[in-house]
């Protein structure tokens, strides 16, 4: 098969390709085309929540995953931020993953610092423990209720593109046997959500740039005869660090990592390898015990150019990888959902005048967030590495920072959170532009319990009566506020006015929601 057309309209180029392993065999059979609004590829957190966002606004969705119905993906990730549990509310699913993790509002580092994370402006001050494969248990839930068609066992081998649409080869079932088969599905969109080793970045051609920032790290799930004396505890001593973290059923996530042991994710890992590195980290392993998983990773540091290639997308890990420390890789990727997953559907329902433009803002948006976590992950975990008495002292003075500067250790908990990620806004614009927008008190009810309509929200004083055109839920502060809002579907301010602007609020409408 030859180049395509590129997608009109469309950043990036546009072929077809294909991945390794992808040779076509005459016995095997293919089916005709299915028809789709959009093709998730990868069934992971960032996946799910964008299927089911997508399926809630009436759209199409396929989700294809490589792995068999049923198998659990046992991951690293097990921590849920404050603004994804904010994000997580405005679908109604918050509550019930918070009832099944464990709530932590101190973090312990280094034995010299604590975060206080109560001091968060959310309803959700704390950080959730909770197993990723929790997490992806609710979202493939709503996504099923929302009709979203599952193909499981189903591995990517070619993606092609043009100017209406974009064309996936799937093969399903075992190669080895006589049950494997070929199908090709349509869709308007695809979206890559297939992880660090994503099929749909390797069809684009496009590069992942980056290093290795951290190897061998040991990882388990353990029982502990001894309780750590915080919550969440992070620290490093000698040439070992460590992270323990309750999931609040008897057992604890354990991560360390040694200098002097650097070897393969192959090398065989037992239990004593993690005690011999708590012991030193702690100076205690907390009598560990009856591990129920362990495992042995190396974190990448990468980032690939492009998120957007015609009429296909990259999020999650299939964009950006990075380092453990802190916790926010699902989250990230999870965040990019809730950003693509409005403008696609807006896209395809035909809402806004310039598609193309809102489509574009994706990469403008999350490129840069992706890049700061890169950043902040990434200094986190070279803190907690620090060998040389220079870097230690460095430590020493960052902790010591942050241990009595306030707005500092405000500033980093911001961060991590992802409470005060924001968008850049365009010169003059309003202050709150692009900033999250806080779980307002409205007298239509809370602003996030609005939000699960999946519209636009326009919050306007007591006593005026602007018409909210189709698309966007009219609201009223509760307050004598005069300030005037347009609330986007993923929770950030799209326009924002300190006085009445008839004439700004005219022209926003006419942007986002194309009801000029």
């Amino acid at each position: 098969m030859n180049d395509t057309t590129q997608a009109s309209g469309s950043t990036g180029s546009s072929r077809t390709t294909h991945p390794a392993g992808s040779e076509d065999s005459p016995a095997q059979e293919r089916e005709r085309p299915l028809a789709a609004d959009v093709l998730v590829v990868g069934a992971g957190p960032t996946g799910l929540l964008l299927a089911g966002d997508l399926a809630a606004a009436g759209l199409r969705v396929t989700v294809a995953e490589r792995r068999p119905h049923g198998i659990s993906n046992m991951t690293r990730a097990f921590g849920v931020h404050a603004r994804t549990l904010e994000m997580l509310d405005a679908r109604g699913l918050a509550e019930e993953l918070v009832k099944r993790g464990t709530t932590i509002d101190q973090m312990d580092m280094f034995g010299h610092i604590n975060l206080d994370l109560t001091r968060l402006r959310s309803r959700f001050p704390y950080l959730l423990v909770s197993p990723q494969y929790e997490m992806e248990r609710l979202l493939e839930r709503r996504a099923e209720a929302e009709g979203v068609q599952f193909r499981y066992g189903a591995a990517l081998l070619s993606v092609r593109q043009d100017g209406q649409g974009v064309t996936a080869e799937l093969r399903e079932g075992d190669r080895d046997s006589d049950g494997e088969r070929r199908v090709e599905v349509r869709a308007r969109y695809l979206v890559g959500t297939d992880g660090v080793h994503s099929g749909v970045r390797e069809a684009l051609g496009l590069p992942f740039p980056g290093v290795a920032v951290i190897r061998s790290i040991v990882l388990a799930d353990v029982r502990l005869a001894t309780e750590p004396d915080a919550m969440l505890k992070v620290s490093g001593s000698g040439d070992s660090f460590a992270v323990v973290a309750p999931f609040g059923d008897g057992y604890y996530r354990v991560m360390g990592w040694n200098r002097r042991r650097q070897v393969p994710d192959t090398e065989p890992v037992d239990l004593e390898e993690l005690r011999t590195i708590a012991r030193e980290a702690f100076g205690t392993d907390y009598g560990m015990h009856d591990a129920r998983w362990i495992s042995r990773f190396h974190s990448d540091e990468r980032q690939t150019p492009s998120y957007r290639v015609g009429r296909v997308f990259l999020a999650g890990d299939a964009a950006h990888v990075h380092s453990p420390a802190g916790g926010q890789g699902m989250n990230t990727g999870l965040q990019d959902a809730a950003n693509l997953s409005w403008k696609l559907a807006a896209a395809l329902h035909g809402r806004v005048a310039d598609a193309d433009a809102l489509l574009d803002s994706y990469q403008a948006e999350r490129h840069p967030v992706g890049a700061m976590v890169l950043r902040s992950s990434g200094a986190l975990v070279r803190l907690a590495m620090a060998h040389n008495p220079l870097q230690r002292a460095g430590r020493s003075l960052v902790v010591r920072v942050l241990d009595l500067v306030r707005p500092a250790s405000d500033k980093a908990m911001g961060m991590i959170s992802g409470l005060d990620i924001s968008y850049r806004a365009e010169r003059g614009a309003h202050p709150l532009t692009g900033k999250r927008a806080v779980d307002l008190d409205l007298v239509e009810g809370r602003l996030y319990e609005l939000l699960r309509r999946g519209e636009f929200v326009l919050v306007t004083p007591r006593d005026s009566r602007p018409i909210a055109p189709r698309g966007v839920v009219g609201a009223h502060w509760r307050s004598g506020r005069g300030s005037t809002l347009l609330v986007r579907p993923d929770g950030y301010v799209a326009w924002a006015s300190d006085r009445p602007d008839p004439a700004g609020l005219h022209a926003a409408f006419g942007r986002w929601t194309g009801h000029a």
